[in-house]
């Protein structure tokens, strides 16, 4: 099945870190099999920055070793050349490829080309095993590792456990595994075919647009390419999908450090983009919630209060967050009756004296609070106690705070929050200053980050920052704005 590559490239790379955006190549090491013989070639790279400390740990590649190496644009056409019509090969293929795309690209060259991954190779071969990284197949197929973490040794470690392959999976068996992993999604006839190479592996948030470029629809996800991919995967198709696919004429996406920074994303950018496809979901929620106010027979009486209300604050002492009018009032129904609560007082039913709803009265055929006979007090507080489980939570901060979200390739992103609503994302500590101070208004009050934020603080997996504004001192060091707090 390998005849129409004109050779097997077993490929490693050693880099100064894991983001191809940022992060450059510092070693390439190849194994080039084809029907004239097996070669191997490998170059150091100069970086042209200094190496992180711990990369020089890690790959013993040091800043001399790589002082007089040539550049990527020297080593490129050779490079370039060696890669032309072979199937990559390689362990975690898409950190190689992604990088190999990134320096081609800051040379003004497109590169494309076929891979195949060894890590997925493992696991569709052997899926009981527990690991698949490069050590456990080292260990598992007694592979002969003369130097770890260099490039060319790695790469030959790949063409090893290759070989392995062969003489251990049937040939059928092996076949179809790797038929399977180069097997591709049909994408919409309007997109590009090579368009899923360029999409990203980790978290952010993706948009399909239509004709005109309306958008049509976004999404998010920790796997960007995966979740794209899955929209056109044909065995798995929903009804939508095939609509999307057939409306599709463009795909954009946004890359975040992680998952929380990809749902506010997702959040905001569905409000203000107003997505066709998104839009029955967002149309069919209004939000709202209860809150008590005084009765004009001094007891408490529920008021229902719109989410998109100026006004609407948690701090206000609000309950429930309901997805509709109707679905509040179920909800209260439903206290009313376990609680025996009066639905006359709650509003729910116009007023008579006897309201055929159980509530501990009921048997009397007779309730006081409606009758005026001095319950409304404690009727009104029966009713708080009812509602107490449902209470929104107030903001348990001071004043505005940032919660920090580090990504696993050293991308940063820091949430600016103040009374449950998101002010943005900045990169640095001047971007913090131009939210609290520059913003024009306060943001409406959004369930879905009222939702997201609530699970951060219970959570406690990120940072939270306090930052109080009345203390915010703005000073110029080196042209860059820092945020005393």
């Amino acid at each position: 099945m390998f005849d129409h590559y004109g050779k097997l490239l077993f490929i490693d790379l050693e880099t100064t870190g894991v983001n191809p955006a940022t992060d450059v190549i510092t070693e390439i090491g190849i194994v080039e099999v084809s029907a004239t013989g097996v070669e191997r070639w490998s170059t150091l790279v100069n970086p042209e920055r200094p190496l992180p400390l711990p990369v020089q740990r890690l790959t013993g590649i040091s800043d001399a070793m790589v002082r007089h190496a040539p550049a990527f644009a020297d080593v490129a056409p050779e490079l370039l050349r060696r890669l032309e019509g072979a199937l990559l090969i390689a362990h975690n293929a898409r950190f190689d490829y992604g990088f190999l795309r990134h320096a081609f690209r800051r040379l003004g060259m497109t590169f494309r080309a076929e891979t195949l991954c060894t890590v997925k190779l493992s696991r569709r071969l052997f899926p009981a095993e527990p690991k698949h990284n490069l050590d456990a197949i080292i260990a598992r197929h007694g592979l002969h590792a003369a130097e770890r973490h260099r490039a060319l040794a790695d790469a030959d470690l790949l063409w090893q456990y290759w070989r392995k392959l062969e003489r251990a999976v049937p040939a059928e068996a092996m076949h179809e595994a790797v038929r399977a992993l180069l097997q591709k999604p049909a994408l919409p006839a309007h997109l590009d075919a090579d368009l899923l190479d360029d999409v990203p592996d980790g978290p952010g948030i993706y948009l399909f647009y239509g004709e005109h470029d309306v958008p049509l629809y976004i999404g998010r996800s920790s796997q960007l390419r995966a979740r794209v991919m899955a929209h056109f995967a044909s065995s798995r198709q929903s009804y939508k999908d095939a609509q999307l696919a057939r409306q599709l004429r463009r795909i954009d996406w946004q890359e975040t450090a992680g998952e929380l920074g990809a749902a506010l994303l997702e959040a905001r950018l569905a409000h203000m983009l107003q997505p066709v496809h998104n839009l029955a979901l967002l149309q069919d929620a209004q939000f709202c919630a209860w809150q008590l106010q005084p009765s004009p027979q001094g007891g408490l009486e529920p008021r229902l209060v719109c989410a998109d209300d100026d006004d609407f604050d948690p701090d206000d002492g609000l309950y429930g967050l309901f997805q509709s009018p109707r679905k509040a009032q179920a909800a209260l129904r439903g206290l009313a009756e376990r609680d025996g609560l009066c639905p006359v007082l709650l509003g729910l039913e116009p007023g008579r004296e006897a309201p055929p709803l159980p509530f501990t009265e009921r048997s009397l055929h007779h309730c006081p609070a409606c009758a005026g006979q001095g319950e409304q007090h404690g009727h009104g507080e029966r009713l708080r106690a009812a509602l107490r489980g449902m209470r929104l939570q107030p903001w348990p901060h001071a004043g505005a705070v940032a919660v920090i979200e580090a990504g696993t390739d050293g991308r940063q992103d820091i949430h600016v929050f103040d009374n449950w609503r998101h002010l943005g994302t900045a990169r640095d500590e001047g971007g913090i200053w131009s939210l609290l101070e520059d913003a024009p208004a306060r943001p409406a009050f959004d369930p879905e980050t009222y939702r997201i934020l609530s699970r951060v603080f219970a959570e406690g997996r990120f940072k939270v920052r306090p930052l109080t504004r009345s203390r915010a001192v703005r000073r110029q060091r080196g042209g860059t704005a820092q945020l005393a707090c």
